[in-house]
């Protein structure tokens, strides 16, 4: 999909999901033949005129100056991460500052230590959602995915490609649209990163509810919240996450996971823990076994 192309589905499907009535415009008579806001009502919100609105939908955004950007983000109602998306069609990286790829399959010593040193599942991931590092409990927390033949394993991949991905996200379509949102506002801040494209690309012809997500252009970004998951061996599990980022590694981030005290979830991680150590216990008795 080229710029222009990802422009025009951008802003078709933002006006498509806003009612003229939530902005506040008078409905008259008549059937309506597009679904939400029409172009000229766009225009009207953003206070540019129906030609130009009309140009920047067909793609040719480059140029646009950061008042009309911000006129069209509020006319819109675009969320911060979209608004930031819609600067990055714009001026080929987000409002804030640029990110380069990260494109580091393995974490430095330091950052593994610290990793280890948390006393709650973490791992770290880059842009593409490859699974670079863990911690012990990080690992146990996403045993299904670490399961893969994909090393590093690669969440996207599992989570559209994986028939194991339906269990373990009890909520699947979510994870699903939420995986899809991700890739898409990381493709348009690095356009030239071949390797994120090949996944895109290889989603989209592997699996038809890529496809289906794909082309709702939904962006998000995901530096705090609220994930659940259903682990095979100790159930249902009701995770806060934080993404905090590794500032000497760009693109690389931490994510880490929490219960609240006295929850199901925090007795789940303690079984979790208490698994993970008779793992590990396992593994390395067989390892000596092998040895000897």
């Amino acid at each position: 999909m080229t710029r222009q192309d990802e422009v025009r589905g951008f802003l078709t499907t933002r006006r498509a999901r806003i009612t003229p009535e939530q902005v506040g415009l008078t409905v008259l008579g008549g059937e309506r033949r597009v679904p939400g806001l029409r172009r000229e009502e766009v225009a009207l919100l953003a206070g540019v005129s129906v030609d130009y609105y009309t140009r920047l939908e067909r793609g040719r955004i480059r140029g646009a100056s950061d008042s009309v950007l911000d006129s069209l983000a509020r006319a819109l109602r675009l969320t911060a991460a979209e608004r930031d998306h819609l600067f990055a069609l714009a001026r080929g990286h987000t409002a804030s500052a640029p990110r380069r790829v990260a494109a580091a399959r393995r974490v430095r010593a330091s950052v593994q230590r610290i990793l280890d040193a948390l006393g709650v599942p973490a791992v770290a991931q880059n842009p593409r959602q490859d699974l670079i590092a863990a911690n012990e409990l990080g690992r146990a927390l996403y045993v299904t995915p670490f399961d893969s033949t994909d090393q590093p394993p690669n969440l996207a991949r599992f989570v559209f490609l994986d028939p194991r991905a339906q269990a373990f996200y009890p909520n699947w379509n979510l994870a699903c649209r939420i995986t899809a949102a991700a890739l898409r506002a990381e493709a348009v801040r690095t356009p030239l990163d071949p390797a994120l494209t090949a996944l895109i690309d290889d989603l989209g012809t592997e699996s038809p509810v890529f496809r289906e997500v794909w082309a709702h252009h939904e962006v998000r970004a995901h530096h705090t919240g609220l994930r659940q998951l259903r682990h095979p061996v100790v159930g249902d599990l009701s995770l806060a996450f934080e993404v905090l980022d590794v500032q000497a590694d760009q693109g690389l981030s931490i994510v880490v996971h929490s219960a609240g005290p006295t929850t199901p979830t925090a007795a789940g991680l303690v079984h979790l823990s208490r698994w993970a150590a008779e793992s590990r216990q396992a593994s390395a008795s067989d390892a000596e076994t092998v040895r000897t």
